[in-house]
């Protein structure tokens, strides 16, 4: 009987344990969510399907948090600031280095209303890596995105087949430099480029005009709203436009000229 008693008495310790452990918070860990985003491209639709992410953290080398919807999205609806949540997990404190992005088979584009599958590099069978470099504090909350640039990453070959080569970088909300704006008429067709230096970042704005970067660095930019020559309409370049870190820079309405 007495070890019974004593068998009783130590589960309920264990159990009391257990218990308050469970209702602690994780000791160092950080709330990190991971999101997709694009730059828009000149097709109907862009399909990547998106299996899974695989993030190295220095304290415990690559850990793979479980993704929210694993399955094909379309780029294109994640563009001019729209976003969509793959990650939402705690992570180890410390530094973050690196990512992969895990892609299936089910990858395609839609040109002109016609569907032609997307021809992948065998280095996508361990992941596309990418740099994030993002110091993670044990408590805190971090968003990181990752930026899929659709017309960079789609090559048309010379059979008329493509293939998808990602062009993919990532920022954080404290990398994370904003412009935005509206260029006008939509008839004019316009594209907006950001261009710093050698770097350009290229956007289509939408049927209201609407255009936004995101994760652009800080720096002085000189932005080339361009018209559609067919339709018309003439350029507008705007020079020693500044964008900082943590703010959005609001260029507001632009009208392209007739030419």
């Amino acid at each position: 009987m007495k070890k019974t008693v004593l068998f009783i008495g130590v589960s309920c310790l264990l159990f009391a344990l257990t218990s308050c452990n469970k209702d602690e918070p994780k000791q160092g860990k950080a709330e990190v969510k991971i999101l997709l985003t694009d730059d828009p491209a000149d097709y109907d639709a862009v399909y990547v399907d998106i299996q899974g992410i695989e993030i190295h953290s220095d304290a415990e080398g690559w850990i793979s948090p479980a993704l929210i919807g694993p399955g094909v999205y379309n780029l294109l609806d994640l563009s001019n600031g729209l976003d969509t949540l793959l990650v939402d997990a705690a992570l180890p404190a410390g530094n973050l280095s690196q990512m992969r992005l895990l892609l299936g088979p089910k990858n395609s584009v839609v040109v002109e209303g016609i569907v032609y599958p997307l021809s992948t590099p065998s280095a996508q069978q361990s992941g596309l890596k990418f740099n994030i470099h993002q110091n993670l504090d044990a408590g805190g909350s971090y968003k990181i995105w990752i930026d899929f640039d659709a017309a960079r990453s789609i090559v048309e070959m010379g059979t008329g087949n493509y293939s998808l080569k990602p062009v993919i970088r990532a920022y954080t909300e404290l990398t994370d430099g904003r412009l935005k704006g509206f260029v006008l008429p939509f008839a004019a067709d316009p594209v907006v480029y950001a261009i710093m230096g050698t770097d350009t970042a290229i956007t289509i704005p939408d049927s209201n005009g609407f255009f936004l970067f995101s994760g652009l660095p800080e720096a002085t930019y000189h932005v080339w709203m361009d018209g559609s020559e067919a339709a018309g309409f003439d350029d507008v370049h705007l020079d020693s436009v500044q964008v900082n870190f943590g703010a959005i820079t609001d260029l507001g309405s632009t009208t392209l000229p007739p030419l």
